[in-house]
């Protein structure tokens, strides 16, 4: 698919009051609306270079999941899968939205997922990216197991230094810029930064996905070790669906390589939202 034109649109950000409470949102681009949804412990700031790509052809806005980013936390205790994707319909109901195209990455995508399974008739698209698949056997391989973000606090801040070496492997060598963004957003996580893999975890996914009726595209990153391996028990459990994988792509698929995942997500989009 080819911009409509080769400059990109601008970026304009707010707040928005839902039933939800109140969500920080970014935008970009008029036409089609395209909600993007980021994975744990990101914010909107995961699709910075995507959203202007993106906006050349569509409304293309990234929400801060409730609790993450800018946007006004749910008691700890309500969080769930189910709650989020409801918030995000909130959200769609609070700007106006009826239908809507979804994009998630990793927690972003299992958020997308129930969207269109709970309600399909608002989701003319729906792109998973490095979705996991998490049946049964995911749930019990990983309860009480601690996640990739679970560090203990230090009072002189060592634990700062030991995230940034867990995640290292799974981000570009010598590309701090990514890990710097990584880390202040899972500082503005807090508590949610942790609890948020763990949300993904209880999620009863293999009842969910069959439900799905809107056109899916399941993206795969190549070099991600968590999700790659997932991408065909996730295609094969939504009717219909095709796969794409992005060779290089790593944990941090959109803000590590945003001009392929726009174009892989607009070109897909323009084929399926006329026909929606």
């Amino acid at each position: 698919m080819k911009p409509a034109d080769a400059k990109a649109a601008t970026t304009e950000r707010a707040f928005v009051q839902t039933r939800s409470g109140r969500l920080h949102i970014a935008t970009s681009g008029q036409g089609f609306p395209v909600l993007l949804l980021h994975q744990t412990p990101r914010s909107w700031d995961e699709y910075r270079e995507v959203l202007p790509l993106l906006g050349r052809n569509f409304r293309a806005i990234a929400m801060d999941t409730v609790g993450f980013g800018d946007s006004q936390p749910l008691p700890l205790s309500d969080n769930s899968i189910e709650r989020w994707a409801e918030a995000a319909f909130d959200l769609l109901d609070a700007l106006g939205i009826g239908r809507v195209a979804v994009a998630g990455h990793h927690t972003g995508a299992v958020i997308a997922l129930e969207m269109a399974a709970s309600h399909p008739e608002r989701v003319a698209a729906l792109v998973l990216s490095s979705c996991p698949f998490v049946d049964a056997a995911r749930r019990a391989d990983h309860h009480g197991r601690p996640v990739i973000d679970e560090v203990a606090r230090r009072p002189g801040g060592e634990h700062l230094t030991e995230l940034w070496q867990r995640r290292q492997p799974f981000y570009p060598p010598d590309d701090a810029d990514l890990l710097e963004r990584f880390m202040v957003d899972a500082l503005k996580a807090g508590d949610l930064a942790v609890e948020g893999h763990r949300v993904v975890g209880r999620y009863h996914m293999e009842t969910r996905a069959p439900l799905v009726r809107s056109p899916t595209l399941v993206l795969g990153a190549t070099d991600d070790p968590h999700a790659y391996p997932a991408a065909p028990r996730v295609a094969q459990a939504i009717a219909g669906s095709r796969r794409l994988d992005i060779v290089g792509g790593m944990v941090p698929l959109p803000d590590q390589m945003p001009a392929e995942f726009a174009a892989a997500v607009a070109d897909f989009l323009a084929e399926t939202v006329s026909v929606a």
